[in-house]
């Protein structure tokens, strides 16, 4: 018995001794493993600011490239003119210059420089005319049959037309170096069966004053067209839209220039020569110079060269030299009234004319020799303001082709157009107008064709 309750004591010392052993022990494993997990939680927290710094590096590098708040553009010195037909804001400006340094309807793009707006301007026109217009849409004097035309005549005829509605996107970054635009504007008078033809006028990019796409010639001044209720506009003034690289020199606050090299498009009257067809051996090339002020107005002188191809059996291969110069003025008077007047002279340079719809660049002479043919082109045109909210403007225009007689006596010889409106704004983005169109039309021959239009038009800007 002795024995057994020595080795029970033994064994319940033994015990003892292991759970203490153990109970010291077990705040060592305790301590490793709270040690292991803290310095698990100090790696976390370590990548934790570690992302954070890198989210405040890249918030502060959006910061020195994107605008706080809605940048404020420098505003051009081409004043804005309100029209029923608007061709200013599609034009190209040098550097960052704006018609609206507000940017008005411009939306920044989000983590972007840039700002971008879209604009929409839905159009109809009421149109009534007293004999075949040969164009329903747009009053163009080159399309009026003549006296001896199957088509002449023909008694009154009514449209209702929205060719002339646009859809407009601008994209700018006005912040950045360079002033980085694109620019797109599409019409619906294009070619086609449909009431209604997608025809693009403008798809630029510009960057550090080199544009590249389509846009205005150099040759042509957007900024001084007269108000037109007409979608065409004016026979005599300059207007092309086409493919070029151009490049914008300003010299100062007032004097820019500008050089272009331009899509060509031989426009040959082939009557001489049924065989002939017409090719291109060259671009266009355009300059002109400009001086606008505020408050004054602006002037644009402008000058175009061209190399003008035609092949054909009979006559072979030929080449003949074109080129004009074309001389645009705006003049600001009293309050609200303006003055447009714009004159055009050259050999070749029909295409470039708006009245252009037939091949008048270049002609056979009796003897069979490619010859340009001479062009005189005149516009002018009057706003008067008559309020805030009322406005009229009467144009005209005139032009002249110096015909060869081996083109025969249907050809083009001359145009008139004039046009007389009332235009009222109720709302800053809504227009009602009311016009009265004449334009006659002489070939060769002598033989004559007029019409009278009276139009009455709708358009809404969204911005």
């Amino acid at each position: 018995m002795k024995e057994i309750v020595i080795k029970w004591n033994v064994i319940i010392s033994l015990m003892i001794a292991g759970l203490l052993v153990t109970a010291g022990a077990l705040p060592m494993y305790a301590q490793s493993a709270e040690t292991d997990r803290l310095k698990a939680v100090v790696t976390s927290l370590d990548q934790a600011v570690q992302e954070l710094k890198q989210k405040v590096a890249d918030l502060e590098r959006q910061k020195a490239v994107v605008p706080a708040e809605q940048p404020t553009g420098k505003v051009s010195q081409v004043s804005y003119r309100h029209a029923f037909s608007d061709n200013q804001a599609a034009a190209p400006r040098p550097d960052d210059l704006t018609l609206d340094p507000k940017y008005r309807g411009f939306i920044p793009i989000p983590h972007t420089p840039a700002l971008i707006k879209f604009n929409a301007s839905p159009r109809l026109d009421f149109i009534f005319d007293t004999d075949n217009p040969g164009d329903p849409d747009m009053f163009v004097p080159a399309k009026i049959p003549v006296e001896g035309d199957s088509d002449e005549g023909g008694g009154s005829r009514f449209n209702i037309s929205a060719v002339g509605s646009r859809l407009m996107l601008d994209v700018r970054a006005p912040v950045l170096a360079g002033a980085p635009r694109f620019y797109y504007e599409n019409d619906f008078s294009g070619s086609g069966s449909s009431a209604l033809n997608l025809k693009i006028r403008h798809l630029y990019g510009q960057y550090y004053n080199i544009i590249l796409g389509q846009t205005c010639s150099v040759f042509e001044d957007p900024d001084g067209w007269p108000d037109t209720l007409d979608y065409e506009g004016p026979n005599g003034a300059v207007s092309l839209r086409l493919p070029l690289l151009r490049y914008q020199i300003p010299l100062t606050r007032q004097w820019q220039v500008n050089v272009s090299v331009e899509k060509p498009a031989s426009q040959v009257d082939t009557s001489g020569d049924p065989t002939a067809v017409a090719v291109n051996h060259a671009p266009d090339v355009g300059v002109n110079t400009r001086w606008e002020e505020a408050s004054v107005g602006h002037v644009q002188l402008a000058a175009i060269s061209r190399v003008i191809g035609v092949d054909g059996e009979t006559n072979g291969d030929q080449t003949v030299f074109g080129g004009g110069v074309n001389l645009s003025v705006v003049k600001s008077l009293f309050t609200r009234d303006s003055l447009q007047l714009q004159g055009t002279l050259g050999q070749g340079i029909a295409r470039y004319n708006n009245d252009s719809v037939f091949n008048n660049d270049a002609a056979y002479n009796p003897a069979g020799d490619l010859k340009a043919l001479p062009c005189l082109a005149l516009m002018a045109g009057y706003t008067r303001g008559w309020t805030e909210k009322l406005r009229s403007t009467a144009s005209y225009g005139f032009v002249n082709i110096d015909n060869e007689a081996a083109q025969g006596p249907d050809a083009y010889h001359q145009t008139h157009y004039a046009s007389l409106n009332l235009m009222w704004q109720p709302f800053k983005l809504l227009t009602i107008g009311m016009e009265g169109l004449y334009g006659r039309k002489e070939v060769q021959s002598g033989a004559a064709g007029t019409d009278w239009r009276i139009q009455m038009g709708v358009v809404y800007s969204l911005f």
